[in-house]
């Protein structure tokens, strides 16, 4: 099932998205949470009366560095011994259409293309076989890095942190198998990154327990499993597309902060 969240006539819920193609796609509109056990309304409106928001709003984004051994390797890196992991806070978080603001600090900012995991209820020490027990769904992510502030200031904070930085959507499926998926980002049309997600170092699976040995994850967190090699520059009016295999397409446009 694809859940979208969504706003209409001021109002935000929670809507099933039905059919296919762009313009025959509805929403069922959900009574309650997607989170707890719900109900479908029958009330539906079509996609294109309404306007999408990101699809969870998470506690806390928790991101996986150098996790395709190709990626690391086209920034000079080594493939850690251990998952890097690092936070991108709420306040980055976009949704499909919104628009991703050039930050004033940097002059090389990338687009990195990757699959996120939609953690589904509280849980910590999860053991391996319990993983897929947590996980509401997935999406898509684009964790939009200020290149040269992240090797600049070494710690990542401002540099992937900003705000708009985490673009996700359009919608969570909760259907799916992670473990072989197409994953691409194309710029104004063109093409940037194409990769599978059985290229990552470590699995899903790896991540969320290495994450929770930590750290309790709440209903609607986040985790950005990586990017596969081609990452690449974004300028003041590109449109940067992130289509993963099985999900939909994530599209935002770059606009210079206000």
């Amino acid at each position: 099932m694809r859940i979208a969240r969504f706003s209409i006539d001021g109002n935000v819920a929670f809507g099933a998205v039905e059919g296919d193609g762009p313009d025959g796609l509805v929403l069922d509109i959900i009574k309650g949470i997607p989170y707890a056990e719900f109900e479908l309304s029958g009330t539906k409106v079509p996609l294109n009366k309404v306007r999408l928001l990101p699809p969870v709003l998470p506690n806390k984004i928790v991101a996986i560095g150098r996790n395709y051994a190709e990626h690391a390797a086209e920034l000079g890196n080594e493939v850690p011994d251990v998952p890097v992991a690092f936070f991108k806070p709420t306040t980055s978080v976009i949704g499909s259409g919104d628009a991703i603001e050039y930050p004033s600090f940097s002059d090389d900012l990338h687009h990195e293309a990757e699959l996120a995991v939609v953690i589904g209820r509280m849980c910590r020490e999860v053991p391996r076989e319990r993983v897929k027990d947590v996980i509401f769904g997935y999406t898509c992510a684009n964790d939009v890095t200020a290149r040269d502030a992240q090797k600049r200031e070494k710690q990542w904070a401002r540099a992937k942190g900003f705000d708009t930085s985490c673009p996700l959507g359009p919608w969570v499926e909760t259907d799916l198998d992670p473990g072989d998926l197409t994953i691409q980002a194309t710029v104004n049309g063109e093409q940037r990154q194409l990769g599978r997600t059985s290229e990552m170092i470590r699995s899903i699976e790896d991540l969320v327990v290495h994450i929770t040995e930590a750290m309790t994850l709440l209903p609607g967190d986040v985790i950005l499993t990586g990017t596969p090699a081609g990452v690449g520059p974004l300028h003041v009016g590109d449109e940067v597309a992130v289509t993963i295999e099985g999900i939909g397409t994530l599209t935002n446009k770059v606009i210079k902060r206000g």
